[in-house]
Order: structure tokens, then C-alpha cells, then sequence
């Protein structure tokens, strides 16, 4: 009892086993699928933000082109160089201050973000058109920025490149504040190419490259992806807190990772995005040499992927919830019929054999054939069990008949002695020696009717009965017993073959008149005993024959009808299925008898 309350049932079994097959893949699909969106929604923010980082880099490539173009139509104009020589020779000053202030005064125009061009000549004259201040008294930057217009003239001259300084707060004006980046050239004199005879810088206020960088020159805005930039020198170029600019980021010459790193520090000091999550890409501008940087809040990414993470865990619990329910339904369906098979199993172990398996439409197939089968089953058990109560009622009615007749032995074997010697006393050899086989078969077969012996002993005490009837029937038939040798001491069940033999002088031979004749042959065949009753009597009604071959014995009072059954019988249920007998008979011919038992002993 232990042992089954350890055990469990089949339909835990089945859920646990369809829970666990079910629930690793969803749980691996859930892993896999979660990883990869958000791995894929990563992928695409940063593959969208590096191409508008690159999209801003054009941008600013073009727009600074294009100031870069007006200075180049400064610096190379030739009118604006014969002034400059003029300042530089001292000739007329206050006329070529004046041509040349009103010569720069007609760049403005063209593009909206400038707001003053400065022109420093070899001599330290200083002429310039600024927006800012409207005077040319006052320039709007050069008296704040760090260095000063002589150390300008020289850093800017000693090449023919473009020289871009770094953004400066400049002035304010009309309550603003501004904030100017520069571009600077050497004048260029073709007929002297050499010749250095002063510098222009066009000063370029930074809302430009804010407007670039973040689309709006809104400060205020809530922004929550925007650019700002970097020089070579790590100061900010253009940042959308305008007090951040000239800020410098990092001092030494650090590596792509070191100036993220700088640059990561930088925002967290700022506190960007209220101390969120946020994320960096930076490109480089060889043009110009700046590092454009694009910082990200990732607050909606995160928000995304939490919303994607919360829609698969709702999709997941309710897969599950699915799931369990088929689970269920179909181990309900399933372990119902099985249950069904068990109780019908248990009534029949409690010995209610007339118990059945009820057959419905909802068993599984093989769930149907076991439980067919089991009905099959018991119906052979409990026609076997009726048979068994059967043959118990003969068997009792047999040992009841048995006892009745049963006579003492050692009464019979004196009162035979007796009337042996009487025999030889009135010299009667023929009846003495009959009445001493008649002894002798009385002997073997009252003592262990069931027993096993020998073929031989068989044989033996089957030609001492042969011969009584012989000497009853005054010798009217004739007799051969064959049997081969090798099987002489095989065992067989004693008196196995006397009903047959009975049967054949007692009832095949009444009426017949001809010479009888009865043939006994016993031999090896593979792994059995094979043994031939034949007589040529008067034969049994094909009905009767066919009823013994499929053992079938009807009822009647014929004794010989009866040994017959009781032989038959007798052979099953010594041998069981392992042996075989056969009656063939022709009415007017004779019978033959066909047995095969196997080998034991």
C-alpha cells in the first residue's frame, strides 16, 4: 500500500511532462524573442541616430563651406587687397579705412549668421564691419577674446589654410547675449603670393551651428536628442546651454574611448536629461577637425523595451494559461479512459468477473484496444473459470462413483490368489494365468492411477489387458503393438491409453464379421510422442466425430462415449495446448486414433 501512495498517478505524470515540454520552449522563445527585439530596437536606434550624426556632419560641411566661400571671396578680392597695401603704406587712412569698411559692410548680406569680418593688417591697423555694434569704433569680440590681434595676424598668416577659433561670448546686444565662432585667412596678393600683408576673420555667431546641431535655437526646449561640438583643443565649439561654451572638456591628446569617457563625464556633471539613462555617438569631422557628439535620452527606449518585455510576459502568462487548460482537458480525456481500464480491472481482481470495460467514443485508439482486449480477456477467464467449476463437479462426481465402487484391494488380490491356486490344484493353467494377469492389471492401475511411468511399463501392462480380452472374446481379433525402441523409457501418464483401446474391442468390434484387427504404433516425432490407435470396427457418426475433434461431448448414458470423453480429457489436462488428438472414422471401416503429446521426462 506504501508502495502505491509513493507512486504517482499517471495523469500527474502526464501534466508535469506536457507543463515542462511546453512551458522550456515558450520560456525559450520568450528569452529569445525578448533578447532579440531588444537587441533589434537597439540595433535600429543606433543605426538611425549615427545616420542623422552623419546627416549633421553634411550639414555643417555645407554651411561652413559656404561661410568658408565668403571668406575666400574676402581675402582674394582685389580691391580689398590694394586697400589693405594702402593701410599697410599709410596712404590715405582715413579714405582706405573707409573704402575698405564699406567694402566688407557688402558681405553681410549674403549670409544671415554673420555678424562681423574683422581684417587685421601687417602694420596692427584694425578695420572692420560689425552688426553688433554698428560702430567702427568698437568691434564686438576682439576686445574679450584670449588672444590678442597681433598673436591673431601671426597664427593665422603662417599658412594659406582656413584657421578656425574656437567660440567666445562676444557682446550683448538688444538684451542678448552672443556667442561667436571664427573663421580666419591671410589676404592673398597673386602678384605677391608670399607676401603676408593681413589677415581677415569672419566671426559667425553660433546659433548657426546650434541650429545644425539640436534644429531648433529654442534653449528652452525640451530637448531629448541633441548634438553639440567638440574641437581638436576639447573645448565646446556649440552646446545648447550657451554657458557651456568655450568650456574645456579635456586637456591631453586622449584616445576615441578616452573622449567618450570625457565627454560621458561631462553630461553626467551637466545632469542632461534630469540624471537619466542616455547614450553617446560621437563622428569626426576631418574637415574641420571637430568631434560632433549626439546624446540620447533613453528613457523611451527603455520604456519600449519594457512595454515589449510586459506585452510578451502577458502574451506568455496567457499562452500558459491556454496551455494548462488543454493540458487538462486532454489528460482528463486521456487518464479518464484509463481510469475507466483500472476499475474495471479492480472489480475484476475483487473476482467480479462480469465486469466490463464500457467502449466510448472519447478513448484514444490504443486507450480502445487495451480496453477491448481486457473485455476479451475476461470473458475466456470467466468461461475458463465456469470450466474449471465444471470439470471440478466431474472430477467430484467421479471420485464420488470411484468410492462407491471402490472395493479393498488387498480383499481383491487374496480372493483372486485364492482362486489361483484352486485353478492349479485342478490343473486349470490357462485360468490361472488369467486371473494372474487379471491381478496383475487390477494391481497397476488401482495403485496411483495418476502416476507417470515408463512407455514401457505401459506397453507391458497394456498386452496383459489385450490378452484377457483376447481370452474373453476367444481370440476374435488380432493385435499389434509397435513401438520403437528409443522411447521405450520415455515417461508417460499411466493408463493413457487403455479407454481408446477399450473402446475399440468393446464397441468397434459388436456386430462386425470379419477378422479384427487392432494396430497400436508409438514412435518419435521431433519433440513429441506420437501414438496411432487403429481398428477396422464398425467406425462412429460423422456428427460424433466432429463433436470429439472440436471437444464437444454431448450427454448420454453410452459408457463408451463416456471413457472416450474422460481419455480426451484426461490428455488436456495433463499436456494442456501442447497436445493433440484427432478421431478419423468411417462408418462400416473402422476409427483411428491420432495423439501427440510432448516429451517431459
Amino acid at each position: 500500500m506504501k508502495h502505491f501512495l509513493i507512486k504517482k498517478t499517471m495523469k500527474n505524470k502526464l501534466i508535469r511532462a506536457f507543463i515542462v515540454t511546453s512551458i522550456i520552449p515558450i520560456l525559450v522563445m520568450y528569452v529569445f524573442s525578448y533578447y532579440n527585439s531588444s537587441k533589434l530596437i537597439r540595433k535600429n536606434v543606433d543605426e538611425l541616430t549615427m545616420l542623422n550624426l552623419l546627416k549633421t556632419r553634411n550639414s555643417l560641411d555645407i554651411w561652413l563651406e559656404s561661410y568658408s566661400d565668403i571668406l575666400y571671396q574676402i581675402y582674394t578680392d582685389d580691391n580689398i587687397v590694394a586697400l589693405v597695401d594702402k593701410i599697410n603704406q599709410g596712404e590715405d587712412m582715413a579714405l582706405s579705412r573707409y573704402q575698405l569698411r564699406k567694402a566688407l559692410r557688402g558681405f553681410f548680406y549674403t549670409k544671415e549668421y554673420i555678424k562681423s569680418i574683422t581684417i587685421i593688417t601687417e602694420n596692427g591697423t584694425v578695420v572692420f564691419y560689425d552688426l553688433l555694434t554698428a560702430t567702427n569704433i568698437e568691434n564686438s569680440w576682439l576686445g574679450n577674446y584670449t588672444r590678442s590681434e597681433k598673436n591673431l595676424f601671426d597664427e593665422i598668416s603662417v599658412d594659406n589654410k582656413t584657421h578656425i577659433l574656437p567660440t567666445r561670448r562676444a557682446t550683448n546686444f538688444a538684451s542678448d547675449t552672443y556667442y561667436l565662432f571664427h573663421l580666419g585667412h591671410r589676404i592673398i596678393d597673386y602678384k605677391h603670393v608670399t607676401k603676408k600683408n593681413g589677415v581677415v576673420i569672419v566671426s559667425v555667431d553660433e546659433n548657426m551651428l546650434k541650429r545644425i546641431c539640436t534644429s531648433s535655437e529654442n534653449e528652452n526646449e525640451d530637448i531629448n536628442n541633441f548634438n553639440f561640438i567638440v574641437d581638436a583643443e576639447g573645448e565646446v565649439v556649440s552646446y545648447i546651454d550657451s554657458q557651456q561654451l568655450s568650456r574645456n572638456i579635456y586637456n591631453a591628446n586622449l584616445t576615441e574611448v578616452e573622449k567618450k569617457e570625457a565627454y560621458r563625464k561631462f553630461l553626467e556633471d551637466e545632469n542632461v536629461f534630469n540624471g537619466g539613462i542616455f547614450s553617446i555617438y560621437v563622428t569626426h569631422d576631418d574637415t574641420f577637425n571637430w568631434d560632433i557628439i549626439n546624446v540620447s535620452d533613453q528613457s523611451n527606449i527603455i520604456e519600449q523595451i519594457k512595454n515589449q518585455r510586459n506585452l510578451l510576459i502577458i502574451t506568455l502568462l496567457i499562452s500558459f494559461f491556454i496551455i494548462i487548460s488543454i493540458i487538462f482537458i486532454l489528460t482528463e480525456r486521456l487518464t479518464s479512459s484509463i481510469k475507466m481500464v483500472v476499475e474495471t480491472m479492480k472489480e475484476a481482481g475483487r473476482g467480479h468477473l462480469s465486469e466490463r470495460t464500457e467502449i466510448v467514443k472519447r478513448m484514444p485508439m490504443e486507450i480502445e484496444i487495451i480496453a477491448v482486449q481486457f473485455n476479451n480477456m475476461l470473458d475466456k477467464v470467466e468461461n475458463l473459470v465456469e470450466n474449471e467449476i465444471e470439470a471440478k463437479e466431474q472430477l467430484k462426481n467421479a471420485e464420488i462413483k470411484a468410492l462407491e465402487a471402490q472395493i479393498n484391494p488387498h480383499f481383491l488380490y487374496n480372493t483372486l490368489d485364492t482362486i489361483n491356486w484352486m485353478a492349479i490344484d485342478n490343473e486349470e493353467y490357462e485360468i490361472s494365468t488369467a486371473i494372474n494377469s487379471l491381478a496383475s492389471i487390477l494391481r497397476y492401475g488401482i495403485d496411483n492411477s495418476n502416476a507417470v511411468v515408463s512407455i514401457r511399463d505401459e506397453v507391458d501392462w497394456l498386452k496383459q489387458y489385450i490378452y484377457l480380452q483376447q481370452t474373453r472374446l476367444k481370440n476374435t481379433f488380432i493385435s499389434d503393438i509397435q513401438v520403437e525402441p528409443s522411447i521405450l523409457d520415455r515417461k508417460i501418464h499411466k493408463l493413457l491409453l487403455q479407454p481408446f483401446v477399450e473402446n475399440a474391442i468393446g464397441h468397434g468390434f459388436y456386430g462386425i464379421k470379419r477378422v479384427y484387427k487392432l494396430l497400436i504404433n508409438i514412435r518419435e516425432v521431433g519433440d513429441y510422442i506420437e501414438i496411432r490407435i487403429k481398428d477396422n470396427g464398425k467406425g462412429i457418426d460423422d456428427k460424433i466425430v466432429q463433436d470429439m475433434n472440436q471437444g464437444v461431448f454431448n450427454r448420454s448414458d453410452d459408457k463408451n462415449h463416456i471413457g472416450m470423453e474422460n481419455a480426451i480429457t484426461r490428455i488436456k489436462m495433463y499436456y494442456g495446448e501442447n497436445s493433440d488428438i484427432k478421431v478419423v472414422s468411417t462408418l462400416g471401416k473402422g476409427t483411428e486414433i491420432f495423439m501427440k503429446i510432448p516429451k517431459r521426462w
